[in-house]
């Protein structure tokens, strides 16, 4: 095996002169591949993102792997990266998309002690709105098969398990407030505070999302299209929330603060409300914020994925095993019920990015990569 890697090694090297080279199992990974690119910042992604074609296949360096993504996943936070608020120092053109799942393809020689042409892999890694990602081997998540639903566990999971885990100090008997709660990460909360034996309640905007969230052991769902969230929290739960799961931003936002218990604690994951205007933030009324706390001894504190990277392999590899064992819900959502058809190929994630920010989906939302006609993996 290290000989054939060694000869593979040296394949590449002499073949990326003219971009072309043959996997493992005779395939060819074409000289170009689509991706989609940020072209101008903007939280508009339509404005904002290009879909390139004819760009060079990336070589992987000595501890990669080049991965053809076979599904891709979609954030709210796609269009925060596109409108450059994570790191306005980078210029476009800058590749785009975070999390992908498929199957590696070629790997240098150090990543080849630990990976195989073939093999199902997830991981979390710029670029990942293409057809082929160069990602490096230890970041790189050796996944059953390429199952969709493996995607979901990457940034939504993980959000929701850290989070929860480091600031939500769940304990028996609390109750939880899931905002958002049919979302990508807002399903897996619920999850883990029940599991946690926790009284969940989650929002949501229709009949058929609360349907699903008591599926998922949801004790009280709230359409807010059809209650008043406020209204609700006020009547059922007097004594208050004692931790919140929040990220929607703006009005619900406030809703949360005044639904906190003595000292709860309202963790903010995103506010997603706010994401498509101008400076990524909806009016919230915080003038009386500090004095609202103060009189609750109560809490809010943020939580960024990244901080926490330290611990994302340890929430992912857990996750997994609690969805390959069947204990844990990972509702993907690949557009079937969109006008327009299923999200397969690049072009179909600004649909997906539309459908999103309607408020259509129910779980993940995940595009799929049809495989190359020519592959044999």
């Amino acid at each position: 095996m290290r000989r054939l890697a060694r000869a593979w090694t040296r394949a590449i090297v002499d073949l990326s002169y003219a971009r072309h080279f043959l996997d493992f199992q005779g395939s060819a990974i074409p000289r170009a591949m689509q991706k989609l690119q940020v072209t101008r910042r903007s939280p508009d992604f339509r404005e904002a993102v290009t879909l390139r074609s004819h760009c060079p296949v990336p070589l992987p360096g000595d501890g990669d792997l080049l991965v053809r993504n076979r599904f891709v996943g979609v954030n709210a936070s796609d269009i925060n990266y596109s409108a450059g608020r994570y790191d306005p120092s980078v210029q476009p053109p800058f590749d785009i998309g975070f999390e992908g799942l498929g199957e590696v393809v070629a790997l240098g020689l150090s990543a080849s002690a630990s990976f195989a042409v073939g093999q199902s892999v997830a991981y979390l890694s710029p670029g990942a709105f293409a057809e082929y990602t160069v990602v490096p081997a230890s970041t790189a998540i050796p996944v059953p098969d390429v199952r969709p639903e493996f995607l979901t566990l990457l940034v939504s999971g993980a959000t929701a398990y850290i989070s929860l885990q480091e600031l939500g100090q769940l304990a028996e008997g609390q109750t939880v407030l899931v905002t958002a709660a049919a979302g990508g990460t807002g399903q897996f909360a619920v999850q883990l505070a029940k599991r946690a034996k926790c009284h969940v309640i989650g929002t949501c905007s229709s009949k058929d999302k609360c349907a699903f969230l008591k599926t998922l052991g949801c004790d009280r769902p709230i359409n807010h299209r059809a209650e008043t969230v406020g209204d609700v929290l006020k009547r059922e739960y007097p004594a208050g929330v004692d931790v919140v799961y929040e990220s929607v931003g703006g009005a619900m936002f406030d809703v949360a603060v005044d639904a906190l218990a003595p000292r709860g604690r309202l963790l903010v994951i995103g506010f997603i409300s706010g994401y498509q205007s101008p400076l990524g933030l909806a009016p919230v009324n915080a003038g009386a914020l500090p004095a609202k706390l103060l009189r609750k001894s109560a809490g809010v504190q943020g939580f960024f994925l990244n901080h926490y990277l330290s611990r994302h392999r340890e929430a992912v590899d857990h996750l997994l095993q609690l969805c390959t064992q069947g204990n844990l819900v990972c509702q993907v959502d690949l557009g079937d019920k969109d006008p327009e058809g299923r999200f397969r190929g690049l072009e179909s994630v600004f649909r997906a990015v539309d459908y999103m920010y309607k408020g259509k989906n129910t779980g993940k939302i995940v595009v799929e990569l049809p495989p190359c006609v020519s592959s044999k993996l």
